[in-house]
């Protein structure tokens, strides 16, 4: 199987770091025109410059933008009107007990994690509708169907993610628009780095610290280590690929086996 996405543009949110940039790259080295986005311009240019670096591509440009506000998600649009492939990745997590967790927090968590997705998708859907082909595809995560405890606002974000691509493939059906969702289980990325230290503890090495993580806040693993980000970007881009053509309306895991569920 080749994957080849020349002719197509991608945006991908979220995507200075992380699971986001490592989708950028893998578009990119598929063909792909790719629109880098963040909060922070100088962490865009430099992610742009970053992957030009990397991938030889001359098709990739950056915006930024703050997807979890209205005025920022209109920005984008505004610069960005029209994509083939949508990448909603743009997130955030924390860890929290469920019961100190302020009203703000709850609304910052749906903001972010939901709101953003929906605001895009709901302009540059339709727009592919139009044009008979597009993807659309969910950055959401096994907490979706495997609450953690200690990130009840994050998990509950996630599920949510499922209802909404769901409800929206259905929206969109039969007309050569696909809407996933991808549920990644814990990947190797800055922040979740910096959450596996705070709770393994400091003064022994990531490898260590890794497999503490794995053995002792997330047994059921069947990886036995955290999942790499271009583990989870290779997937993305099969389904932004004309290969995935029957494949929507999904909950799709790339999660190493952490949940336990057979469906999704």
């Amino acid at each position: 199987m080749q994957i080849d996405l020349s002719g197509r543009t991608a945006l991908v949110t979220g995507s200075t770091a992380g699971i986001g940039y490592a989708t950028a790259e893998a578009l990119a080295r598929a063909g792909a025109e790719v629109v880098v986005n963040g909060r922070d311009a100088d962490r865009v240019a430099g992610a742009v410059d970053a992957l030009r670096e990397a991938t030889g591509s001359p098709k990739l440009r950056g915006v930024a933008a703050d997807v979890a506000t209205a005025a920022g998600a209109a920005s984008l649009v505004a610069e960005v009107p029209d994509v083939d492939v949508l990448v909603n990745n743009a997130g955030i997590f924390s860890a929290t007990p469920v019961f100190e967790i302020p009203d703000a927090e709850w609304q910052r968590f749906f903001e972010v994690n939901v709101l953003s997705g929906v605001r895009l998708a709901r302009h540059y859907t339709p727009r592919m509708v139009e044009r008979g082909w597009g993807r659309v595809i969910f950055v959401s995560s096994e907490s979706s169907v495997q609450t953690p405890t200690e990130m009840v606002h994050y998990g509950m974000t996630k599920t949510a993610q499922l209802a909404v691509s769901r409800g929206m493939a259905q929206a969109v059906a039969g007309s050569g628009v696909t809407v996933n969702s991808v549920l990644p289980g814990p990947t190797l990325t800055p922040g979740v780095e910096e959450f596996i230290a705070s709770r393994v503890g400091a003064g022994i090495s990531f490898e260590e610290a890794e497999r503490r993580f794995i053995q002792e806040e997330r047994p059921t693993s069947l990886l036995g280590r955290l999942i790499r980000p271009h583990e989870v970007a290779n997937f993305i881009t099969y389904l932004a690929s004309e290969h995935s053509s029957a494949t929507t309306g999904g909950a799709l895991r790339v999660d190493g086996g952490v949940a336990t569920s057979i469906i999704p």
